[in-house]
Parts: C-alpha cells; structure tokens; sequence
C-alpha cells in the first residue's frame, strides 16, 4: 500500500509513516524540507515529495497511483500566543491544505481508494460534564469553527466515490512532545497542581474533563482508518478513560517523582485561570475548559486500546520497559 502522508515529519505522521513501512507499505511524505528529513536517520526509508500543502503545486501529481491519503497538517495551536495573524494561520493551514488534498484526489487518474482526515476534538467546544460521541453537534468557540471548517473542507471527496474517515484527536501523550513538553519541567520544578476549571479569579481546582491518548494508540486508530473499509465519517481518537484535569496533574506528578520521591506532594489547587490568561493569552481557554469524549467510533469499529488508562500511558511514557530513572 502506497499511503500519501501530509504532515508526515509531526508528531503523530513520523509514526504513522514508520508502521505503514513495518506494515511491508510505502509511506509518501510531503514537506517543505525533504533534504533535512533525508538526512534523519529515522526517516531515510520513506519515500519524500518536496511541496508545501497550503499551496497548490506539482506535488499534487503525486497523489496519483497512491491508496490512501493521510491528511495531518495543521500550524501549532500551543505554538505561540494568539493574534489575529496566528488565529489565521490555525485555521487557514488546515482548510487550504485540505482544500488543496481533495483537488489532488479529483485531478489523479489512480485516485487513492481512502482520505483518512485529520481533525480534534475542539470540535465540540466546551461542554462541561457532557458526555461526547461522534454525534454530538460541533461547538461555537474559535477552536470548535476552525475543526468544523476543516471536516468540511474534506467532504469534496465523498462525490468522488472515495471512502472518507475523519479522526477527532485529544490531547496527545508522547514523550518530549506534544502537550507534555510543555508540563514536564513545569510538574519537574514544583508541586503537582490541577489548572483551571473554575472562576476567573479563584484558586482552580482542575475539575475540566481532559480526552487524551497514548500516540501509539493513535497512530492505531489512524492505521484502522486506512485499512477498515467500515471506518466512514468522525471516529474520537481518545482514550476511552477521560479524567478531570486534576486526576490527569495528580498522576503526572507522580510518574514524573516516581524514582525519587514517592511521597511528592500534589497540591488540591492552582493558580487562577485569570493568570494563565494573562501569561499565555487567549490560547488558555484550550487549558481552562474541556471536553468529555469517548471513542464509541473506535469500539464499534473493534479497535482495542494499548493504553485505556491514563496511569499505564504515563507510565510507558516516561518509564518505558520498567526503566527506573528520568533525565531529570
């Protein structure tokens, strides 16, 4: 199988190309900086088509003759703080290169048989204690029109007679990326704390659900996507275990003082989302506020998670094969 990968060299693609190839498969990465990523010894085995997805240009013929299209582009929500200029490139990175995806699809004369769209599960905005399936109406908030928009940018492919499975993906647990490149050395300096889920000015107790999942794990959902010809429409890529922001600070911390300290204190509160507000702009309303999501999709479909919980996901994270130690 010949899978066509955009954001390839992320977090979730490099992955994802790595078990297309173990899988006996030829991964197609498109980047804009094919002559770095040849260079890296992880990735010499996969195939590199030079272009920049946003925009159109011959990489697009190289969509032709492939099976399957793996759509992961998108610029970094938790990059930097948001202005009107980095609200536009969230969004527009993601519509136009999806755009420029289905013109690709519809120009081949192979046409590949699946598109396999990335999305996340900002699409259904904050909703406090609700529990979300696939069916649950998207959100109105910044983040939940940018996801909608970009699900919607992917449809052109269903008159194309091409199989379309658009996964919703939660907060990520990687080592030294994602999400918890970010916690790590914060939970490393201090107590453990829960962050926000209360009032602007009080003390927040972390009572936001937070839908994350092991990268292997996603990596699996996206490879069942390709493969399962039942996988149509939005699949939550998340754990089947939610937690409370607070339960998710308590086990971090833990794990992280694990081979240290095992009495580390966690602290019941922290700092006031008025705060984070302040320190990181309006992006903290992605910390504050959550979603409360399952993978029903996934279970249907007969996926079966490596990590359901979040105690073991940490664990393979930051302890991997019963190691003992962390770079502290």
């Amino acid at each position: 199988m010949r899978v066509f990968i955009t954001g390839g060299s992320g977090l979730i693609g490099r992955r994802l190309a790595r078990r297309v190839l173990e899988k006996g498969g030829t991964p197609v990465v498109l980047s804009r900086h094919t002559d770095a990523l040849r260079r890296d010894r992880s990735m010499r085995d996969f195939e590199f088509v030079q272009g920049d997805p946003t925009t159109l240009g011959r990489w697009r013929e190289a969509v032709d003759g492939c099976d399957a299209v793996v759509n992961l582009v998108g610029h970094s929500v938790f990059g930097e703080r948001w202005s009107g200029e980095v609200k536009r490139k969230i969004r527009d990175s993601r519509v136009y290169s999806t755009d420029n995806v289905v013109t690709a699809i519809s120009a081949a004369k192979k046409r590949p048989s699946v598109l396999v769209q990335a999305s996340a599960i900002g699409y259904y905005g904050p909703k406090d204690d609700e529990v979300l399936e696939e069916s649950a109406p998207s959100g109105t908030d910044f983040l939940a029109v940018v996801c909608r928009e970009w699900e919607d940018a992917s449809a052109g492919v269903d008159a194309l007679g091409v199989r379309r499975a658009v996964v919703r993906i939660g907060v990520v647990l990687a080592p030294g990326e994602g999400a918890l490149k970010t916690m790590t050395p914060l939970f490393k300096l201090g107590p453990g704390v829960p962050v926000g889920g209360d009032g602007p000015f009080s003390p927040a107790r972390g009572l936001q659900w937070m839908s994350w999942i092991h990268v292997d794990d996603v990596v699996g959902i996206l490879e069942m996507a390709l493969s399962n010809s039942n996988a149509v429409g939005p699949i939550n890529g998340v754990a089947p275990n939610p937690v409370r922001n607070a339960d998710f600070s308590r086990a971090l911390s833990n794990v992280l003082w694990k081979p240290y300290a095992p009495w580390r204190v966690f602290l019941p509160i922290g700092p006031p989302n008025a705060l984070l507000r302040l320190v990181l702009g309006e992006v903290a309303s992605v910390v504050t506020k959550g979603q409360r999501v399952i993978p029903r999709r996934a279970a249907e479909l007969g996926y079966a998670f490596q990590f359901p919980e979040l105690a073991e996901a940490l664990e393979d994270v930051f302890l991997p094969s019963g190691s003992a130690s962390i770079a502290h």
